[in-house]
């Protein structure tokens, strides 16, 4: 209403008071001033968010606010996350059968209950080929490793565990797929000296290990889409940076938007990034 009063006045010249009658608005509405505190430091702290975290949604962000101090709310957050134009835009496949749930797997109720282990593979910009071995707590969502090399064989991957089992403990449960270095001997040794239980999936069925699926998904929208790497060292740099970032940083929301380092040991959370 008060812009159609400012448009008879810009358009006929008429004063406030006659426009009001004209259009039977009170006038002092058109005199009263807005108390809302400005959002433009918000808008800008948030759009710096989104470009360094662009994966992020606006929980996420809202999260990261809230740790900085920002007084404001999560409707207020959304609001301005979507004008901004922020908003993540995904297409999720229609599931056209009914998902279930293996029924002699039990859930893990505590750190280094269930470890979830996984190659994915990318490349460096001179196109030679990446295997990534990913390693993820599937209780407290802690990632002990996010190893790059060219080769992977059994003793490789038993190199990796035995490195990050050093400072964070053995698992009592590792569930991997049926590659060829998890079904290897020098895995297998490894495991029974360390009592360590090996749980393979189905073949065919990926769902069988959908936390290392979704974090191996999360691993490639935020670090390997966004990153070049020129060689070796610099893509065990960059991941290695991204997996503490992960941590120790970004929040959880199946953790309740928490961070792994403070689920997987609350009382000394600074010693948990090999």
């Amino acid at each position: 209403m008060r812009e159609l009063v400012g448009g008879l006045m810009a358009d006929w010249g008429v004063s406030i008071r006659r426009g009001c009658r004209i259009l039977d608005f009170d006038t002092s509405s058109c005199h009263c001033k807005s108390r809302r505190t400005g959002q433009a430091g918000l808008e800008r702290r948030i759009r710096e968010i989104c470009e360094t975290r662009v994966r992020y949604g606006y929980r996420r962000v809202h999260v990261l606010l809230r740790r900085e101090g920002w007084g404001v709310n999560m409707k207020k957050t959304r609001r301005i996350y979507t004008e901004l134009g922020l908003q993540l835009r995904n297409k999720h496949p229609k599931r056209r059968v009914k998902a279930k749930l293996r029924e002699d797997r039990q859930e893990a109720i505590g750190p280094n209950d269930v470890w979830a282990m996984d190659f994915v593979h990318d490349q460096l910009a001179t196109g030679r080929k990446l295997r990534i071995l990913t390693v993820v707590d599937t209780h407290s969502r802690l990632c002990p490793a996010v190893d790059p090399r060219f080769t992977y064989r059994g003793e490789d991957v038993v190199q990796t565990l035995e490195r990050v089992c050093g400072q964070l403990g053995y698992p009592k449960t590792i569930r991997v797929d049926n590659g060829s270095e998890f079904i290897s001997r020098d895995l297998d040794l490894w495991a029974y000296a360390n009592d360590v239980t090996q749980e393979f999936s189905r073949p065919g069925k990926p769902t069988d290990n959908g936390f290392i699926e979704a974090f191996n998904s999360k691993l490639r929208a935020e670090c390997l889409n966004t990153h070049w790497f020129m060689g070796l060292a610099d893509a065990r740099e960059k991941l290695d940076a991204w997996r503490r970032d992960d941590n120790e940083v970004r929040p959880h929301s199946a953790i309740g938007y928490k961070v792994p380092s403070d689920v997987h040991n609350p009382g000394d959370a600074a010693s948990l990034s090999p």
